[in-house]
């Protein structure tokens, strides 16, 4: 398959590098931490042969640019970025939306203030933990990795903040070495150099977003959470078990845990296939 077409989009305040795969409906591809459009390569060109896959990098994140460098970011004007892509590339179509952990946030955020223009929302194991009954305990987890940040530096802080996501008496140190599939590897030196926006600015202004259940619930027949099969009682797993349990839905199992994006694209892709076919 020839490669994407590559595109810019003019918002408030960025503009924003996205890239198009494909045709049909349209299926926008929402990317979490600091992955951004080159998170989806491994699986969006076999998405392509059903949908129109648009992929993008959020704002302040590798080619999307902010105009303000240190502006504080917030779920609702990321939702907003996300919409004007919907609205750019499917004026007339409502569209197919996936997130992944903040993108998944995101998503939640757009299926709540657009429903008219999705047809469906598969959110990936997304961090809002404010729905949780221990959200205090988080809220001093992302004020103490903000700390650490301030005073000791990034990977002090990506410690801390590793940790915390960590299930309840887990201690262990990193696990078997994964082996990236090479695209993957290749992005490394993009990832490390998005790190520091993600944690000092998308950490703290997503984690404390705190998500309208009710409205969620109204609109429940058009969302599918979502959970790595293998993160059960990681703290990214627990608000997606929360709410399909609130909302007597299903939670969908990707492989892997929670960048089984990245480890195992293939099965990732075929799923959340099988996902919007359902």
């Amino acid at each position: 398959m020839t490669g994407p077409d590559i595109g810019s989009l003019r918002v408030n305040g960025a503009t924003l590098h996205y890239e198009v795969r494909g045709r049909g409906p349209l299926l926008l591809l929402v990317p979490g931490g600091t992955g951004g459009a080159a998170s989806f390569d491994g699986m969006a060109d076999d998405l392509a042969a059903e949908y129109t896959v648009a992929t993008y990098d959020p704002r302040g994140m590798s080619r999307s640019t902010l105009d303000d460098p240190d502006a504080e970011q917030h779920v609702a004007e990321h939702a907003d970025d996300a919409a004007r892509i919907v609205d750019l590339l499917s004026p007339r179509e409502p569209a197919r939306v996936f997130g992944t952990s903040s993108g998944a946030i995101v998503a939640l955020h757009l299926l709540t203030v657009r429903p008219e223009r999705l047809v469906r929302v598969v959110a990936h194991e997304p961090p809002v933990v404010e729905v949780l009954p221990d959200a205090p305990a988080h809220r001093l987890l992302i004020a103490r990795v903000q700390e650490t940040l301030r005073t000791e530096g990034l990977m002090p802080a990506m410690a801390v903040f590793a940790a915390g996501l960590r299930k309840d008496g887990d201690t262990a140190g990193p696990g078997a070495e994964v082996r990236l599939p090479p695209r993957a590897a290749a992005r490394a030196e993009q990832t490390m150099a998005d790190l520091p926006y993600f944690v000092g600015r998308i950490v703290p202004g997503f984690m404390s977003y705190v998500p309208d259940i009710d409205r969620l619930e109204t609109l429940a027949d058009r969302l599918t959470l979502a959970c790595g099969q293998d993160s059960r009682g990681e703290l990214p797993y627990r608000p997606a078990a929360f709410l399909a349990e609130r909302f007597g839905t299903e939670l969908l199992r990707f492989p892997s845990g929670h960048t089984g994006l990245t480890t195992h694209p293939a099965g990732f892709g075929e799923l959340l296939r099988k996902a919007f076919r359902a």
